[in-house]
């Protein structure tokens, strides 16, 4: 692109106001360029490395640059892309080596060495468009080498007989796992680097991989350091070369990104930028406005687990823990008639309801195994044990199935089956909030997130009449992320309003909010008055008075205003028009800020204390945990004293992230007189001395209490 934009300015005259890189087919100021134009790259080794966010894939690779740069005469260059989840997406490392100093553009489209950190990449697409004739492929595979070309999509079969290239596997997920090294596979694969590389001699290689391991988890003890040896000294004899027939044996296709069900912007605009193609769409396809459908994580379907959850419905005693706790709301229930099993799939679930006086009623626990990022914190919450085997709970991990062409019927058929409704729910207890349908679903956090599941109970209790002011942090990341975005609607194509905003400002945008809401409903309220004579009085008078504080009164007032909608339509006048504009602001809104303890503690806290002394009806919620993810790990000043981030790895059963209401808030809460709950962040109390879950309920009776808001 560089060379083509000094093509264009030897043109008389150049093009004045020009793009590169982008097809401008609106206002036409693109400019072409030689996309064959390449680099004398013969005297550099050049290795792609597609892995998967927070596998150590990338850090790996930082560390290959710094042993070879530093242990060899050769210059090294890195180049790492990632987007911007926070975990679980693909990351692509760029990695040149040469003799000489190296001055190229940083992304590689032509290497010798490619590694797959992620088994289903290559089911997905052709990653090795960018290899080399005789290139080196190195997969991490649970197939071994007798079984792995099977399951080479026919494109990828072809790419490989046609460039020769030469394929090794191993199954670095198994070979961590029986190391202690639980999902972290980059010990092992920088290992398979190095020996197939030839960059280093194989043992000078590997004495200075764990040289690097010592430098690198010094702080972490000994244990960690052996387990890493470990892994090293397992890896290479479950190292394997493949032999390639001499043609291609399967038929099967890469799949579609996106299911022929997908809307048509999805098809055509949101599947190209999931596929890592967003630069070859055409201006003309951008939305002019720059609106992006919403609830479209549905159709991304990651399948980053390895391990998923399985429902045992003779064990589960149906308490909802492990839904409430699920960070992507992977796990939902519903209760129902069981009429609605007719047809149901051989392999669908159900177990009688665990409730007296139903007993037509059935149970199912649905797993959507595609979207779960396999972080066990649904087994960690789960109380109830088999009698006979205490290891065996109601839900437990097991390997996801090759073939998940019958769990999708499952949830095809789940999805059939009707939503409880809202007015029969108890929103005060984590078992009833289980079958409140999730508006937020599927987002890119991270596996394990203490901070989505809060959220995610947000858009259940308060459904498609929450308005949310995020503040920008991790919470707008995972929530307003491109190319899909988690936040939804219900079937009636209603959702929550989200809008992020700056970090400084996110109190007073959110107050902007709540002022803007109770305008419209005054609006709507004093319109409504004037036309009352036109109207049906005891229809007007109900709208005007009626409560809207429980489920079945907002859904009566709803049902009110779509009627007022009605006549509307039918009345030519101007304020009937302007009425029915507003009409909808006649049913109560919730307003809620979120952000961070950065935001709500540090950077935001004085426009936060003016929002709370305004007496405005907005509601808080802080997803504290204690460090500033985004800005290095510093702490927020209301410490007199340094804190230890609070970032328990997943095995500990919380998660990465765990959420309270800290003395400085609660101060500020109480000096405005607001009633305030403390969360303890934790999001089960099952565990040790604490069998009731006494701080998320009183989470979710505050919440029902602020229900009016």
């Amino acid at each position: 692109m560089v060379k083509g934009i000094f093509e264009e300015l030897k043109k008389d005259p150049p093009k004045n106001h020009f793009t590169v890189g982008i097809e401008d087919d609106v206002t036409f100021s693109s400019i072409t360029y030689d996309t064959a134009f390449k680099l004398d790259e013969s005297l550099w080794n050049q290795a792609l490395f597609f892995g998967l966010g927070a596998d150590g894939t990338v850090g790996a690779n930082k560390n290959s640059i710094k042993i070879i740069g530093e242990n060899t005469p050769l210059f090294a260059q890195g180049y790492f892309v990632y987007d911007s989840k926070k975990s679980g997406s693909q990351t692509v490392s760029h990695l040149r080596f040469g003799p000489k100093p190296i001055r190229a553009p940083y992304l590689i489209d032509q290497a010798d060495f490619i590694a797959c950190h992620k088994f289903n990449f290559v089911e997905k697409s052709n990653i090795l468009g960018a290899a080399r004739p005789g290139a080196t492929f190195l997969l991490n595979s649970p197939f071994g080498p007798d079984q792995v070309w099977e399951q080479f999509p026919r494109p990828l079969q072809q790419e490989m007989l046609d460039k020769k290239i030469r394929l090794y596997v191993i199954d670095a997920t198994r070979v961590a796992q029986e190391t202690g090294m639980g999902t972290m596979i980059n010990t092992i694969m920088q290992t398979c680097f190095f020996a197939l590389s030839g960059v280093l001699p194989r043992e000078e290689a590997i004495a200075q991989i764990k040289k690097s391991i010592e430098k690198t988890y010094f702080k972490k003890g000994p244990a960690v350091i052996q387990k890493n040896f470990a892994a090293v000294d397992a890896t290479l004899d479950r190292l394997s070369e493949v032999t390639l027939p001499t043609q291609t044996t399967n038929k099967r296709e890469f799949p579609a990104v996106v299911s022929a069900m997908a809307p048509a912007f999805v098809q055509e605009v949101t599947a190209l930028m999931m596929a890592g193609k967003g630069d070859q769409l055409p201006v003309s396809m951008i939305p002019v406005d720059g609106t992006y459908p919403s609830g479209t994580t549905k159709w991304e379907k990651r399948n980053i687990a390895d391990f998923i959850p399985s429902w045992e419905p003779e064990i589960c005693i149906q308490c909802g823990n492990c839904s409430f706790v699920c960070p992507h709301a992977v796990i939902r229930a519903k209760f129902y008639h069981e009429g609605y099993l007719e047809g149901a799939p051989d392999s669908f679930q159900s177990g009688k309801i665990s409730a007296r006086g139903f007993p037509e009623t059935k149970y199912t626990l649905q797993i959507y195994a595609e979207d779960c990022t396999g972080c066990k914190l649904c087994v960690e919450a789960c109380p109830a044990f088999d009698p006979q085997d205490r290891n065996r709970k109601a839900i437990n991990m097991v390997e996801k199935p090759v073939n998940l062409d019958k769990e999708r019927r499952n949830i095809e058929f789940f999805e059939g089956i009707p939503l409880n409704d809202r007015a029969r729910v108890d929103f005060s207890s984590v078992r009833g909030a289980q079958y409140l349908e999730p508006l937020f679903e599927f987002s890119g956090a991270c596996a394990g997130c203490g901070e989505t599941p809060y959220v995610k109970l947000l858009s259940q209790l308060f459904g498609d009449r929450l308005l949310v002011a995020n503040a920008t942090g991790c919470s707008s990341i995972y929530g307003g992320n491109q190319p899909t975005t988690p936040w939804t609607t219900n079937k009636d194509g209603r959702g929550p309003a989200w809008a992020n905003s700056l970090f400084e400002d996110n109190a007073e945008f959110g107050l902007g909010m709540r002022i803007s809401s109770d305008k419209h409903m005054q609006i709507a309220r004093d319109l409504l008055s004037k036309l009352k004579p036109m109207l049906p009085g005891d229809l007007v008078d109900a709208i005007l008075n009626e409560p809207q504080g429980l489920e079945s009164q907002l859904r009566k007032q709803r049902e009110r205003v779509a009627e007022l909608k009605v006549l509307l339509l039918k009345m030519d006048d101007t304020q009937a028009g302007h009425l029915l504009s507003v009409a909808d602001s006649l049913v109560n809104r919730s307003v809620w800020l979120v952000g961070g303890d950065g935001w709500a503690y540090d950077i935001g806290s004085s426009g936060l204390d003016h929002v709370l002394a305004s007496g405005r009806n907005v509601n808080i919620l802080v997803l504290d945990t204690e460090v500033y993810s985004n800005t290095g790990g510093k702490c927020p000043k209301p410490h007199r004293r340094p804190l230890r981030p609070n970032l328990p790895p997943q095995a500990s059963g919380w998660g990465k992230r765990t959420l309270r209401f800290r003395p400085f808030l609660m101060a500020t809460y109480m000096s405005h007189r607001w009633p305030w709950a403390l969360i303890r962040s934790k999001p089960c109390s099952h565990f040790g001395r604490r069998r009731p879950m006494t701080a998320l309920r009183w989470y979710l009776l505050t919440a029902t209490a602020l229900l009016t808001g």
